[in-house]
């Protein structure tokens, strides 16, 4: 279900059922956000090759980009995303345990020291304000080169564009992690903090 209509097939061009097929191909169904994007024809075409050549980007572990989605999509609070990235994450790697555990990843035995890293990264990434302050991108820097760095960072922005491009068309989960365990919703580093100072300003006044 979405805000508003999925462009059928039938009502399709040719170019926009031929990028269905590849989507059911890819996934094995259709998914919302390519029929909602099917409104654009230019802007999906233009969105899917954007799409594969960021999946086609090896440099960076596979695993620890799913890692990094999952996270992304957690702290956005984006269903469908969770839903899906966590199904993506399970295939590259990414275990039931550490699903449960990302809430809590600093504190977990689960991760090991690099894969907190990629997640604090995520997390400054996609808060918002996102802070990447210098310590961080230093600690970065130290294991990964440019092009990895690129890779990595191309992959957290283009989740947070998929969420918040979900959320505004109230994108419902597509029941990839349906059994099975999902990541749970998450609120970005700082929030408690900057929660209070809202109440005590709104106190104040």
């Amino acid at each position: 279900m979405t805000r508003i209509q999925c462009v059928p097939a039938r009502k399709a061009g040719p170019l926009v059922k031929l990028i269905y097929r590849l989507t059911r191909r890819q996934f094995g169904r259709m998914m919302d956000p390519v029929a909602v994007y099917a409104h654009s024809p230019g802007l999906l075409l233009s969105y899917g090759i954007y799409e594969q050549a960021t999946h086609k980007q090896r440099r960076v572990p596979e695993r620890l980009k799913a890692l990094a989605e999952i996270r992304a999509s957690a702290l956005a609070h984006c269903e469908f995303c969770m839903d899906i990235s966590s199904s993506l994450g399970r295939e590259a790697g990414v275990t039931d345990a550490q699903l449960r555990a990302m809430p809590d990843y600093r504190h977990s035995d689960l991760f090991d020291e690099l894969e907190r890293l990629v997640l604090d990264y995520s997390s400054a990434i996609s808060s918002t304000p996102a802070v990447v302050d210098e310590q961080l991108f230093a600690s970065m820097r130290e294991r990964f080169d440019e092009r990895q760095l690129v890779e990595l960072t191309n992959a957290i922005a283009l989740e947070n564009m998929r969420t918040r491009f979900n959320i505004a068309f109230d994108m419902t989960p597509a029941g990839f992690s349906e059994g099975m365990v999902c990541v749970v919703p998450d609120s970005p580093p700082g929030a408690e903090q900057h929660q209070a100072h809202q109440t005590a300003q709104t106190s104040i006044a």
